[in-house]
């Protein structure tokens, strides 16, 4: 296991893609009552407050209310009603910004991720966003959680990531704002969503 150290709150209270760029690396952990489950994050893609492609450009509403917390807290939503997708929350409460975390190279409680997913590719197991929050548990409940004191999910440091080894793209799954590259993800990593940038 990786240690336990944390990131501050300052870590997570500048622009999107300024923590998106340094989350990869990090560890992602959630704890429950089955077990450790975490994975390294090599994919994620940012989103702004003034970003027609983010679920808080029109403003805040029950779904997205909790994109509007301070920076460090989870965001959480369903995806066409069927896969959960896990965001951090980034800059000061009220603006609206977050990195979406894309896929993870599976690190602790492999065995518990695949019996969760009832798969036995390791390739496969947390290489999309809806794939590691089952991996890893992660449902509506943890919506609004803080990823500095919550028990049941963190971020923990890695080692940096060169900038040679990373890699930006446009995002996936979207129609607006595609020409953004706020896709970010760790070059030649097996693990990624998609291989080749879309």
């Amino acid at each position: 296991m990786t240690s336990l150290s944390t990131f501050s709150r300052d870590f997570f209270h500048r622009a999107p893609l300024l923590v998106a760029r340094d989350l990869i690396g990090a560890e992602l952990r959630t704890i429950s009552s089955e077990g450790i489950t975490s994975g390294k994050i090599i994919e994620v893609e940012a989103y702004g407050a003034n970003d027609e492609a983010s679920h808080s450009f029109r403003g805040i509403s029950k779904r997205n209310k909790s994109m509007f917390a301070a920076g460090g807290n989870c965001y959480v939503y369903l995806c066409y009603g069927i896969h959960h997708c896990v965001n951090v929350v980034t800059e000061a409460e009220g603006i609206g910004s977050a990195v979406l975390i894309r896929a993870l190279e599976p690190l602790d409680g492999v065995d518990l991720m695949m019996k969760r997913r009832a798969c036995k590719d390791l390739k496969n197991l947390t290489s999309g966003p809806g794939k590691l929050c089952e991996a890893l548990a992660i449902t509506e409940s943890f919506d609004g959680l803080d990823l500095l004191s919550s028990p049941k999910i963190s971020l923990i440091p890695g080692n940096k990531i060169p900038d040679n080894c990373v890699s930006f793209s446009e995002r996936i799954g979207i129609t607006k704002a595609r020409q953004l590259a706020w896709r970010i993800y760790l070059r030649d990593s097996r693990y990624l969503s998609r291989s080749i940038p879309s």
